[in-house]
């Protein structure tokens, strides 16, 4: 999620569903908002009064300080991102963020194998072998561990095959959830099967971007609209009716 009108999509999205859902917050958007804490208060006060159960996760944190920022403000998950280093660099990084996160009752996620890039790079050939992933999460103690499996980030097409024959092999390979990055370009009927053969969290975001974008841009077709409250809701209310038909979809 970006902005508010997200959080509150996706937290009615899941009231509607009677569903549990996870607000993330990115480095990035950390980085939009010019500060961590506006909108990770916003997302625990939104998903403190919802009715269902909805937790507030920091996504793709390169930093440890970002991950220490957000444990303050009293997030519950965070998801510490050292792919990028070399990978003993990368085990050593994620333990100690793991246990500094633990002695504070805070969930952490992990990731291994190049999930397309953040730039939107799609990487099909991008794999997770099974037995580096067991030895990652022995190695690190991480909670929960994203792994490349076929999508990528930022896809604005729904067309990714994901190897579900190596997702259920991770499965059986290690003892924590598994979490699928780049779901948005994954088809209705792949992330079902996804889901089935093991993945256990599900990140969508582009999805619900475009979903809101193409209510804000409908909605701006009148040349005399100027209070953001009519363009935006309507972007909200896309969120939310899309976050519905997704937990339905998985449920």
């Amino acid at each position: 999620m970006i902005q508010l009108e997200h959080a509150e999509g996706i937290v009615a999205g899941a009231e509607a569903a009677a569903r549990p859902v996870v607000l993330q917050v990115s480095e990035n958007t950390a980085r939009f908002h010019r500060a961590l804490a506006p909108i990770v208060q916003a997302c625990l006060a939104i998903a403190e009064a919802s009715s269902t159960l909805v937790s507030v996760h920091l996504d793709h944190a390169t930093s440890p300080e970002l991950v220490e920022d957000a444990v303050r403000l009293g997030v519950p998950s965070v998801m510490f991102d050292a792919s990028a280093l070399a990978h003993d660099d990368n085990v050593a990084a994620t333990r100690e963020v793991a246990a500094y996160c633990h002695e504070r009752e805070v969930w952490v996620e992990a990731e291994l194998g190049e999930v397309g890039g953040k730039d939107g790079v799609h990487a099909p050939g991008a794999r997770t072998d099974p037995a580096d992933a067991a030895a990652y999460v022995g190695a690190t103690g991480v909670d929960s561990l994203a792994v490349a499996v076929g999508s990528s980030h930022a896809m604005l097409t729904r067309d990714a095959e994901l190897d579900d024959d190596l997702i259920a092999r991770i499965a059986a390979a290690v003892e924590v959830p598994l979490v699928l990055h780049g779901s948005s370009g994954v088809p209705d009927d792949g992330l079902v099967s996804a889901v089935r053969h093991g993945m256990r969290k599900i990140n969508i975001a582009t999805q619900l971007n475009k979903q809101l974008t193409a209510a804000v841009r409908t909605a701006l077709n009148d040349e005399g609209l100027v209070d953001p409250r009519k363009y935006l809701g309507p972007g909200r209310d896309a969120v939310a009716a899309e976050v519905e038909r997704l937990l339905r979809l998985l449920a």
